[in-house]
């Protein structure tokens, strides 16, 4: 069985490729207990990175619930577990909240000679854009916008850079950005955290960012204790800066990763699975869904 490979993998790097359906939830759980239970791991070493608060909430509750009690094991988002407030004294007040951000990016839209027919469409797309040159470490000079002229993209970049600066705040991507910078300059620091966290499990592995993989990158060093879940076919968050091809690449800066695949879908039945492999191999050349097969049809 390829899920109980995947929970009993103790040591070193792994790559499990795992699509809708096919127990990947299960799978990250029941390493974390096998971890505790079987290698005598300790919980407060481990720490699991998923990319929604949501998602974190209730693999934590399917955790508490499998072990029947509470254990001191980090279940968050990237940006949860970020550590800027032990160097930097950074606290939720310094971080920008939504509406803020939205109405910084309204104004410099409307102060531009941008003419858009949807207001609220328009400051997504830009969002997007701008958290997509932080998190790839674009020169904003060098960058051309798929949204609106480049001088009027340039401008409304800075606009919100400085308002940002102006009402001391940061954003989710400077949370990454400084943390890769503090891993950097204080080695200090960083060894201190890779201390604490031995063991690393990441779900949706392919919706992660350049800045989110390096600060993962220098977290798991020296062990390499890093287990990652996720499925190619079903990155979301492209529109700012997510790489598929992190994922694909995985193997090449983890040259002994043991590569688990998922192949049985437990959710859907195979008339669902027909469709859904048939517009995958349409727009991708079907690299691996319509191998799929489901147990719920017998």
């Amino acid at each position: 069985n390829e899920q109980l490979k995947a929970i009993e993998f103790n040591k070193g790097a792994c790559l499990v490729l795992a699509g809708p359906g096919s127990g990947k939830t299960t799978v990250l759980t029941g390493r974390v207990k096998y971890l505790i239970d079987n290698c005598h791991v300790k919980p407060s070493e481990i720490l699991v990175i998923t990319f929604t608060k949501a998602a974190a909430t209730e693999m934590k509750n399917r955790f508490t619930t499998l072990c029947g009690r509470k254990l001191p094991v980090t279940f968050g988002t990237f940006h949860a577990v970020y550590l800027l407030k032990y160097a930097y004294n950074d606290t939720v007040d310094n971080i920008i909240k939504d509406e803020v951000r939205e109405q910084i990016i309204k104004d410099a839209v409307e102060r531009s000679n941008i003419e858009t027919e949807d207001i609220n469409e328009t400051i997504n797309l830009i969002t997007g854009e701008i958290s997509r040159i932080k998190t790839e470490g674009i020169d904003i000079d060098a960058y051309y916008s798929t949204n609106c002229p480049q001088e009027e993209f340039k401008s409304i970049f800075r606009r919100y850079e400085s308002e940002l600066k102006r009402k001391r705040l940061i954003d989710f991507d400077d949370m990454l950005l400084y943390c890769r910078e503090l891993f950097l300059q204080r080695k200090d620091i960083l060894l201190k955290w890779q201390q604490r966290y031995k063991y690393i499990l990441i779900d949706e592995f392919q919706d992660i960012n350049k800045v989110q993989y390096d600060v993962i990158r220098m977290l798991a060093e020296p062990e390499r204790n890093i287990f990652i879940v996720g499925d190619d076919d079903q990155s979301i968050y492209g529109f700012r800066g997510s790489r598929p091809e992190i994922m694909l690449n995985f193997e090449k800066d983890y040259k002994n990763a043991k590569v688990i695949l998922l192949e049985e879908n437990y959710r859907s039945t195979n008339n669902i699975l027909k469709a859904a492999n048939s517009v995958i191999k349409n727009n991708s050349e079907g690299k691996k869904l319509n191998l799929w097969s489901s147990k719920r049809d017998g």
